[in-house]
């Protein structure tokens, strides 16, 4: 009879496990789901974690079709209006008697170039106003004159801002003379003013980038002196080495100067997966960090820009500012 109370007993506990196994997911399966991203520090200084779902592999894509990351159903994920950006625009003009400005920000505001280019321009004498070559660097222009460039009227445009989730493969430029994917191409017919990248990713960089035809922002948000703050999500080919962190948290004597990062944290447990943040913008500054230290970066994903990032941006695809984001932009303040 004892026998078969503790049969009867073994048998229940077994069923209960099982049961039990059923309605509560493992940890881990649910760390498998989801991935950590470092989104920078808080006020008291400790490290923000965010955790999302990966999105699901991609399937293999057809051959006989070039792959394409704009999919079917793609315009539900784009603003269905561009905003007008009207308070922008006064705040713009808001100290402009006689709605005068200077001539290099007309450039920069037609699409044209930074304002520092333009000033280049203005100096080598490609630009002409009501007919006149102009050369003085601080000219001011009214809205009504006629300026041109290389015989061209340029006009500047309503401005425009809008945030992309590049994937792999693209390049980073307006025209490439290799015909290879450029990024310009994601963007195709999103507006009818010419808008421009604001810095750049490097081909096998994914992640945010920011394009606009308003120059003197795309000045302001690419000027080391502003140090804009980056994050991006690191994958090295192995394990990162405590002595190694501690090192690269000092500053990297690059052949180019001192590289510093303002903050690194190990998101996997294996230390491959790192969280970095940076306001350098020298070309390939992470993977050149990495590599003095014989690392290889698998994968690099900018998750964060000027304090914006990819929240509700599928890959390959973007979305515009709106007004309250491009105000914070335009009063981004300089870090001590």
């Amino acid at each position: 009879m004892k026998r078969e109370n503790k049969d009867f007993k073994s048998k229940k506990n077994q069923r209960f496990s099982k049961e039990s196994a059923k309605r509560k997911p493992s940890a881990e399966k649910k760390e498998e789901k989801s991935k950590k991203i470092y989104l920078g520090r808080d006020k008291n200084q400790n490290p923000v974690y965010e955790y999302v779902e990966e999105a699901p592999k991609r399937s293999k894509p057809n051959k006989s079709k070039p792959y394409s990351p704009i999919k079917k159903g793609y315009d539900k994920f784009k603003s269905a209006e561009k905003p007008a950006y009207q308070e922008v625009l006064k705040e713009q003009r808001k100290n402009q008697p006689d709605d005068e400005i200077r001539l290099n920000k007309y450039i920069a505001n037609s699409g044209v170039c930074s304002r520092r280019e333009a000033d280049d321009l203005i100096a080598k004498g490609e630009i002409t106003v009501n007919g006149e070559v102009i050369t003085e660097l601080g000219h001011k222009v009214k809205r009504k004159d006629r300026v041109l460039y290389k015989n061209k009227v340029i006009n500047p445009e309503k401005p425009v801002y809008l945030l992309l989730n590049k994937p792999k493969d693209y390049i980073t430029t307006t025209d490439d003379p290799f015909e290879r994917r450029t990024v310009m191409q994601l963007i195709d017919g999103a507006c009818e003013e010419r808008i421009f990248p604001v810095g750049r990713l490097d081909r096998n960089t994914t992640g945010l980038l920011l394009f606009t035809n308003d120059g003197e922002l795309a000045e302001n948000l690419s000027h080391p002196s502003n140090r804009i703050k980056k994050i991006y999500q690191v994958t090295l080919d192995k394990p990162l080495a405590n002595n190694d962190l501690e090192v690269i948290l000092e500053g990297v004597q690059l052949e180019d100067g001192l590289a510093e990062v303002d903050d690194l944290q190990i998101l996997s447990k294996d230390r491959t997966i790192l969280g970095l943040e940076i306001h350098s913008g020298k070309n390939r500054i992470v993977r050149r960090i990495f590599a003095a230290f014989d690392y290889e970066v698998v994968t690099l994903d900018r998750v964060m820009y000027a304090g914006l990032t990819k929240k509700d941006i599928p890959r390959g695809r973007y979305r515009f500012l709106t007004i309250p984001e491009v105000i914070n932009l335009k009063h981004l303040k300089r870090r001590n």
